[in-house]
């Protein structure tokens, strides 16, 4: 005869299994979302701190049972899920970066504590709402990115862009105005020491100029290189703004 106690132990560990499945599967899906976007924090990323926080609120849960004792020991399960809030946060603030008055990676940032609770739910047993986060989450990233597109006219983006133009002629003045009047905005400007071009007897100053703005940032490139006394421009990086 099978043993009744054993039995309900494998159901138990099936179960405890099945759970961290599911937070393993929904973690990932929320991370595959941000790498198919070129978003930080991707695939694994997502997938690890879900499963981590699932398998963290499950040994809470379940991983002293064999130290209780009815009446004498009693143990909180909540105080791990407590614990995973603040750790995670501390994880969320470290990929928020904050530059000259700008701030990026929140939505990074909010990802990553939405994958522990999503874990953290699907660890629990809570599987109904693991799952309609995971769906929310979808609804916001790409229903909210369009329904934003369509009201303020574009999403966003951060270019920086290297510029090399000839000094002394008032360059620098002309493309910054070309800059604005293309409806980008200058988020940080870096210069450096104008060099001699080539042994001419020419200096030459190269800026780095990190923009931001809706447009098409091919048409930005164009209108700066017809700026009179411009050498060289050309991308460095671009980036969607969460």
């Amino acid at each position: 005869m099978s043993d009744p106690t054993l039995s309900a132990l494998n159901g138990q560990g099936l179960l405890q299994i099945g759970e961290l499945l599911l937070a393993f599967a929904l973690s990932s899906l929320v991370g595959l979302e941000r790498q198919l976007r070129g978003k930080p924090a991707g695939l694994r990323t997502q997938a690890l701190v879900g499963t981590t926080s699932a398998l963290l609120l499950l040994v809470s849960k379940y991983g002293f049972t064999d130290v209780l004792v009815t009446g004498h020991i009693v143990l909180d399960p909540s105080r791990v899920a407590a614990q995973i809030v603040s750790g995670v946060g501390f994880l969320g603030a470290g990929l928020i970066l904050t530059r000259r008055g700008a701030v990026r990676g929140l939505t990074t940032a909010a990802a990553v504590w939405e994958t522990a609770a999503i874990g953290m739910a699907a660890g629990a047993g809570l599987w109904l709402l693991a799952l309609i986060v995971v769906a929310l989450h979808f609804l916001v990233t790409y229903g909210y990115t369009a329904l934003s597109r369509r009201v303020l006219g574009g999403q966003d983006t951060a270019v920086q862009l290297e510029l090399a133009y000839r000094d002394g002629k008032g360059v620098l003045r002309e493309v910054l105005a070309s800059i604005t009047e293309s409806g980008w905005a200058i988020r940080q400007l870096s210069t450096g020491e104008p060099v001699d071009e080539e042994g001419t007897g020419k200096p030459l100053v190269r800026v780095t100029l990190d923009v931001s703005g809706s447009g098409d940032p091919a048409m930005l490139l164009q209108h700066m290189s017809d700026a009179r006394g411009v050498k060289s421009v050309g991308f460095v990086a671009q980036e969607d703004l969460d």
